[in-house]
């Protein structure tokens, strides 16, 4: 019997010897410093797939791409930068800047989770506490019901039947439905978080935003107003460094920027009706999801060749941050439309098919 357990107990000690996951230490996460360096690895050296690079390469050529970026443990693996500059027969390059779209959307939901770690912002509060009442067109008591928590999940309630989903003036922001009962993607309520956060910092949008976040982890660019909309426009690897910042729980090097509990409400689903959904960004490996414009519910969750756990920013015309917490992984892609989608589920899906048989481990 003795015998017996000690085989046993030394089966268990090899066995841990020779697990990979028991000796390997987890890898150290890299942020590079502000300026141009980056550090950098090779696929290979990674037992990636080189050899399936050239054809990763032509996808984005024949896909409008401008930037393919892809971050390992927070050092470059792949950087790709195709196309033309906007309006100018110049190459696009690394110093170039691009539009971010929606996938703007996430930056703006990490700007008031700062804001409400200093106590500027209630999530809970009514909208109107920041933008005063008779921000729409509803009754008193019906927009009294709308907290900054909706806005940042889609779940306000205004219309966005309405002729022009953009627009924030009060006419157009009209009663569908109770607050948390209908999701919707609708730019008019998220795009008045701008005044939510200047009315309670003090500061512009970009003005905040430049002091809590990009001058802490080297980004540059700031957003712009084009038509009714706020646009964030940066070079590619500003877009990587946010989604290294999202990948590390919003902790850069030994700073934390943005509490981490309010990265897992990101990043979690934000209401029962659109599982995909977090704060102002896309989860995958949800049982069901829905599309900008729709009232459909879909059996499926947003990109099946992607890792359950991935999450994104994601605009028109494919501006995507694809954050996969379980493989250190940001994919970041900045161009032209690839596809006819408001938001670019489908191409976003093709291009996890081709990281696919690059990423072998």
């Amino acid at each position: 019997m003795k015998i017996g357990l000690l085989l046993i107990c030394f089966s268990l000690l090899v066995a841990c010897k020779n697990d990979d996951s028991a000796s390997t230490p987890a890898p150290t996460m890299y942020f590079p410093p502000t300026g141009s360096n980056w550090e950098k690895v090779t696929p290979a050296s990674l037992g990636w797939d080189e050899s399936k690079i050239p054809d990763l390469k032509s996808f984005l050529q024949t896909s409008n791409t401008r930037a393919l970026i892809v971050l390992k443990d927070g050092k470059i693996v792949i950087e790709e930068y195709l196309g033309k500059q906007s309006n100018s027969t110049a190459d696009f390059t690394v110093t170039n800047n691009w539009y971010w779209a929606s996938a703007g959307k996430t930056l703006t939901a990490a700007v008031v989770g700062i804001a409400n770690s200093q106590g500027k912002i209630n999530l809970d509060a009514k909208t109107s506490d920041y933008l005063a009442v008779g921000w729409t067109s509803l009754t008193p008591t019906q927009e009294s019901k709308i907290t900054v928590r909706h806005q940042l999940t889609m779940t306000s309630g205004l219309d966005d039947g309405v002729a022009n989903k953009d627009c924030t003036d009060k006419a157009c922001l009209i009663y569908k439905a109770d607050p948390g009962t209908r999701w919707a993607y609708h730019n008019g309520p998220y795009t008045l978080l701008d005044g939510v956060i200047a009315n309670a910092t003090g500061k512009t949008l970009n003005a905040y935003l430049s002091e809590q976040l990009l001058t802490k982890i080297g980004m540059d660019g700031n957003f712009v107003k084009i038509d009714l909309n706020n646009v964030f426009i940066s070079t590619p690897r500003s877009m990587a460094r946010f989604g290294l910042l999202l990948l590390n729980k919003g902790k850069w090097d030994q700073t934390q920027l943005i509490p981490e509990d309010y990265i897992t409400l990101m990043t979690t689903t934000s209401q029962n009706i659109n599982l995909s959904y977090g704060y102002l960004t896309w989860l995958n490996g949800k049982a069901s999801s829905m599309a900008p414009g729709s009232q459909v519910v879909f059996p499926a969750e947003i990109t099946a060749n992607a890792p359950d756990d991935m999450f994104a920013a994601m605009g028109k015309n494919g501006q995507l941050i694809n954050v996969v917490p379980s493989k250190n992984l940001v994919i970041i892609r900045m161009g032209d439309v690839p596809d006819a989608s408001l938001v670019p589920f489908t191409f976003q899906n093709e291009l996890w098919a081709k990281l696919n048989t690059i990423i072998v481990k």
